[in-house]
């Protein structure tokens, strides 16, 4: 795409927002399936799961544990079967997305806005499922890796990357955007630091922090539910 100053910017995040799942979860099951993690690596998050599963707690702490088991067992594995894993997920899932958001990011391409992917899963695997929708800029966490191809378990730029405003804040910089009719869609309390920064905050299938978060700033909240999209 062109450089265009002053384009408009449209920010999104991508788990649970776009992707009916997590990217992270889905990429964690491969390694699991095809043996790059060990067995024991499903340990560390299935009482979260189950408990999430059972409506005994959120979902947060299950993604959290997931994030967990990746960290402790990703160091060594080879750069080459993560960049294979991410694509086969990508391959499997890329039609898994919600209709509200997939029209929306498909509305917005005609409209010529920006298209920015913010996300805390790794970025080889998000950038594989946002560039095939449409995306411009995909921001995610990055892996270092040795001279021998081994992923050192090393997160680069993470103190950017953990925030998301940063991130906004960087691609207005670099790619010459506006704020100015600005929109951002998100799911979790983590998306509110660049849903502030927009002029239309869009929480979309939110959970109970954003939304409750939403209801004091008089935010939009879109529920998009079996085959019903509804506004609260």
């Amino acid at each position: 795409m062109k450089k265009n100053s002053y384009m408009k910017i449209a920010i999104f995040d991508i788990d649970g927002t776009i992707f009916r799942s997590s990217l992270f979860i889905e990429l964690v099951e491969a390694f699991l399936q095809e043996k790059i993690f060990p067995a024991s690596a499903r340990k560390i998050y299935i009482n979260a799961y189950k408990n999430w599963l059972n409506r005994k707690d959120s979902y947060e702490k299950y993604i959290q544990a997931v994030v967990i088991a990746f960290n402790k067992n990703i160091k060594g594995v080879n750069y080459s079967d993560f960049k294979r894993i991410s694509d086969q997920v990508v391959a499997f899932h890329k039609d898994r997305v919600y209709q509200y958001t997939r029209d929306l990011v498909k509305d917005l391409k005609k409209k010529n806005y920006y298209l920015l992917a913010i996300s805390h899963s790794p970025k080889r695997i998000v950038d594989k499922f946002a560039k095939k929708i449409g995306f411009d800029k995909i921001y995610g966490f990055m892996y270092e890796y040795d001279k021998k191809g081994k992923i050192t378990g090393v997160a680069m730029h993470k103190e950017i990357i953990s925030d998301k405003a940063k991130v906004l804040k960087r691609a207005i910089e670099k790619e010459n955007l506006t704020l100015k009719g600005s929109i951002g869609v998100g799911d979790t309390e983590s998306d509110i630091s660049f849903l502030e920064m927009v002029e239309k905050p869009i929480c979309f299938n939110p959970n109970q922090k954003l939304f409750q978060y939403a209801k004091k700033k008089g935010w939009k909240v879109v529920v998009e539910r079996k085959d019903v999209i509804y506004c609260i």
